[in-house]
């Protein structure tokens, strides 16, 4: 039977993914924030509680009444590449989307009890059509996600923090927070170009977009390779100073830099966990109430661990070379206490102590179940 909205399907052949999870495509360090989430029973009770007090409202007029909304008589190229999207990533109910006035070129998705959609003129007019897709797709993927949701509490967080500027402490509280959901939303970023991929299904359509983004609509004066190049000497630069300075320059972000963005997509192309998605293999979306916090607190830790490893970054180097060699330290330190006490026990068997020795045997097998 053929759901509401998807009786067209997209116009070229391109791969569906019925019922898949947003843990398909989401960075671990997104996931495990979200799926977190997802387990705490009335979050989004909460969330909908507190609508009244954030912009949504307003925001919804203020599109409706000042930007043309995408249908059926408007944009109606927009209008298919979205129903293509939510048709791929099986996202029952399309959600709706304006074309806002503004030369830059930007895009989003916000909203409690559902999302909206919006790009700016800049953005419509710089882009092609495949590029424009993957765009439409990567929104569709925060809306999949729930992102949108969380995009809302940080609008609201950062209109409160300049309101309340003037009370000691308050701006230094909510700010704190802010910094926080930043961090996680640059993540989130990257788990919407993913989803973006997933429905344009144009690994260069895709780098195209970014590089149009970063450097206007002059295609013919950029290269694909040298564009990535660019992040690898970005990553690789300069001194401790110039980490510290990467640091501060991205700290005010809500999306990573667009280099960063494409090396970061290109990379995950290439990785067996996109082959698998389009191989039909992926989670469900009906599985997500047994998803494990544990197991996914664990995957972000351990991908945070190999991007400290990897890294070519002057302090994650440093970092590195600190954890390594506390490490070594570590496994000498352990060494000589295990020799003496080694020695210690020998002695204790000299002297007839036998059963002592096999209590600190068995007490140390016990120790080691319990790790």
């Amino acid at each position: 039977m053929t759901q509401p909205g998807f009786e067209k399907a997209p116009a070229r052949d391109r791969r569906r993914f019925p019922g898949i999870s947003s843990r398909a495509y989401e960075h671990p360090a997104d996931r495990s924030a979200l799926v977190a989430l997802r387990k705490l029973s009335g979050f989004d009770t909460v969330f909908k509680a507190l609508s009244g007090l954030l912009p949504e409202r307003s925001l919804r007029l203020l599109f409706l009444s000042d930007s043309v909304r995408v249908g059926e008589t408007q944009f109606t190229h927009l209008y298919a590449m979205l129903r293509d999207a939510c048709y791929i990533l099986d996202l029952e109910k399309v959600p709706q989307m304006y074309v806002q006035q503004d030369p830059k070129p930007n895009a989003m998705c916000i909203g409690l009890d559902e999302p909206i959609i919006v790009v700016t003129t800049g953005l419509v007019e710089l882009l092609d059509e495949e590029e424009m897709r993957a765009v439409v797709g990567h929104e569709v993927g925060h809306a999949l996600s729930g992102h949108a949701v969380y995009r809302t509490v940080l609008l609201f967080l950062t209109n409160l923090a300049l309101r309340v500027a003037w009370i000691p402490l308050g701006t230094v509280a909510i700010m704190a927070i802010v910094t926080a959901l930043r961090e996680w939303f640059r993540k989130s970023e990257l788990s919407a170009d993913r989803a973006g991929l997933l429905v344009g299904q144009d690994v260069q359509a895709s780098m195209r977009g970014l590089m149009k983004i970063a450097g206007g609509n002059h295609l013919h004066e950029m290269n694909v390779d040298s564009f990535l190049a660019q992040a690898e000497e970005y990553e690789e630069s300069g001194d401790l100073r110039d980490s510290v300075l990467k640091i501060l320059n991205v700290l005010p972000r809500t999306h990573p830099f667009t280099t960063v963005r494409a090396a970061e997509l290109k990379k995950w192309s290439q990785h067996r966990d996109y082959q698998r998605i389009m191989d039909g293999h992926y989670p469900r979306r009906d599985e997500d109430k047994d998803a494990s916090v544990t197991d996914s607190f664990r995957e972000s830790a351990s991908h945070y661990a190999d991007t400290v490893r990897s890294s070519k970054d002057p302090l994650f180097k440093l970092v590195g070379d600190i954890a390594g060699g506390a490490a070594d330290v570590g496994s000498r330190l352990r060494d000589k206490f295990a020799g003496a006490a080694g020695g210690a026990a020998s002695g204790s068997d000299r002297a007839g102590g036998t059963g002592t020795s096999t209590g600190t045997e068995h007490k140390g097998g016990g120790a080691t179940e319990q790790d």
